[in-house]
């Protein structure tokens, strides 16, 4: 996504950073991150150097403290005037984006930013994964083709998470999903008690859809006080997607526990193609109808190249 002319600049409602021009807001903050502990949050098949780090993710981590202090700032000047005490809630960061993108790998640098930045927040991160129906319900309805689009989410219960979140309470729990069974672990929950940020990450978290029925109804990105899209071009995203599955290929689907462990046996060529019809025929159509679009409903968008590099930042003009 780039702006090519001054008319379409002057009509944006995004302010477009080059990154050097959004490295220099950095403004001497710290690298609290080693390389080591980098590797440790980046994705599988993904890239981020600590020169991204330094580049882009200061900067934006720099821009969240100063909208978390405002935040915190504005709260503290409504409860005087309400002259009420009621519990600050949690600052709460969507982060959406296509598969293959690096959404998770950009949700943990931030977390793990934040949590050493100077206000030394508590920040959780919930990933929308947990709210996937279990797979038996998509068997029942048909639509295990369609797991990552907005049907396959319990809906409800992620927006009673939000709600309650938002409204203060807790602790509260999350269901957890495991990529390896490629379902909801039965039993097992995440437990987000109180934090000062809660980040949460997923393909579709930004989606509006189409309300028909003419009735208030509420989205999961009503709740969110800061969003970021991950963007990068399709092509990029389809040979990343492939790349990834190669390496799967290797690893994680040759466990024998892994839902996916019938395709560790397939050659390269066939992997290839697996991987590539798999993309075409879910991915590709989820990010056309249901993902890229609310790109524009993002505050910051950030713009990767094809190797993996972070080139332009959009922020949302006040």
């Amino acid at each position: 996504m780039i702006l090519k002319s001054e008319f379409e600049r002057r009509l944006s409602p995004y302010m477009s950073f080059s990154r050097s021009e959004w490295a220099a807001l950095r403004n001497g903050t710290p690298l609290p991150l080693s390389a080591d502990e980098l590797d440790t949050l980046v994705s599988l098949n993904d890239t981020v150097s600590m020169e991204d780090v330094a580049d882009i993710y200061l900067p934006l981590v720099r821009l969240l403290q100063i909208y978390y202090d405002n935040a915190c700032r504005l709260y503290q000047a409504t409860s005087a005037f309400l002259g009420s005490g009621t519990a600050r809630v949690p600052y709460v960061i969507g982060i959406a984006g296509s598969v293959a993108v690096g959404k998770s790998s950009t949700a943990r640098i931030l977390q793990a930013l934040l949590a050493r930045g100077p206000g030394r927040l508590r920040v959780d991160l919930i990933t929308t994964d947990g709210f996937l129906y279990p797979n038996r319900i998509l068997q029942e309805r048909g639509i295990m083709h369609r797991k990552g689009f907005p049907e396959s989410y319990d809906r409800r219960r992620l927006l009673q998470f939000m709600a309650d979140i938002k409204s203060g309470y807790g602790p509260v729990s999350a269901p957890v999903y495991s990529h390896l069974i490629y379902d909801i672990v039965p039993d097992q929950t995440q437990v987000v008690d109180h934090p000062d940020v809660l980040i949460v990450e997923g393909l579709n978290v930004l989606q509006r859809g189409s309300n028909t029925r003419r009735e208030p109804q509420l989205y999961v990105s009503d709740f969110f006080d800061f969003a970021i899209y991950v963007d990068a071009d399709e092509r990029d995203l389809e040979q990343w997607y492939i790349e990834r599955f190669l390496r799967l290929r290797e690893t994680a689907f040759r466990d024998p526990s892994s839902y996916f462990r019938r395709y560790a046996e397939l050659n390269e060529e066939e992997a290839i193609a697996t991987a590539r019809r798999i993309w075409r025929e879910i991915n590709y159509i989820n990010l056309k109808q249901n993902i890229e679009p609310t790109r524009w409903s993002a505050d910051l968008i950030l713009v990767k190249g094809p190797r993996h590099e972070l080139e332009r930042v959009y922020l949302r003009k006040l």
